[in-house]
């Protein structure tokens, strides 16, 4: 049985940030977590990032941010930040900046503060590693995916 690869907690928080995604990464291997906003929405973190196994990176998010996030495998990046992806690859560059990601990818799909905040976990693009999404504070009936 495989392990959980990506597990993304969701602290939703009143005032300035809606949200702080925690992304850890639960692989045996590096990955790299694609961030695609929505229209209009800013791109956090220059849109990617890299995470070594066990490593947990926090990423702030305004209110009103819609988007995804996806876990890219098999990367191979220069100095300049570019290369390519084995899968969920976008563009050949480390930060997305604005492009998606290329199926196979499994996306973790979120709308914040729409009045309420929505989420989930897709396989509409395929599927490359195992996702959890974990929501933790605010109110309502708390559910993961």
């Amino acid at each position: 049985m495989a392990l959980l690869c990506i597990h993304l907690l969701l602290f939703l928080l009143p005032g300035t940030d809606a949200a702080i995604f925690t992304l850890q990464n639960k692989c045996g291997e590096i990955i790299w977590p694609g961030i695609l906003p929505g229209s209009g929405k800013p791109i956090l973190m220059k849109g990617g990032l890299q995470l070594k196994p066990g490593e947990v990176k926090n990423i702030h998010a305004p209110k009103g941010w819609s988007g995804r996030f996806w876990g890219r495998r098999g990367c191979s990046f220069n100095h300049y930040g570019k290369g390519q992806c084995l899968t969920g690859d976008c563009g050949g560059k480390l930060n997305c900046a604005g492009a998606g990601g290329s199926p196979p990818a499994t996306l973790a799909e979120f709308t914040l503060n729409s009045p309420i905040d929505f989420y989930d976990v897709s396989f509409v693009d395929g599927y490359n590693m195992k996702m959890s999404i974990v929501p933790y504070g605010g109110s309502g009936k708390l559910l993961f995916a």
